[in-house]
């Protein structure tokens, strides 16, 4: 059904939606903000990660 549902043309309609919707000013700042912000989520989880590494992972007392 949704096999072959996001096709190049799909992806070229968003975009100048997009463009439209926001201008050609401030599409690269929106740009730049998400990449930080994954940036930012990614190195967090894997501080998260690093943190867990020594814990069991049981959660819960061993009775």
């Amino acid at each position: 059904m949704f096999r072959n549902a996001v096709q190049p043309w799909h992806l070229l309609i968003v975009l100048v939606v997009c463009l439209l919707v926001f201008g050609s000013r401030r599409l690269p700042d929106m740009a730049r903000s998400l990449g930080r912000s994954m940036r930012i989520l990614k190195s967090e989880a894997q501080a998260l990660r690093a943190d867990d590494g020594g814990r069991p992972q049981g959660g819960g007392p061993a009775a």
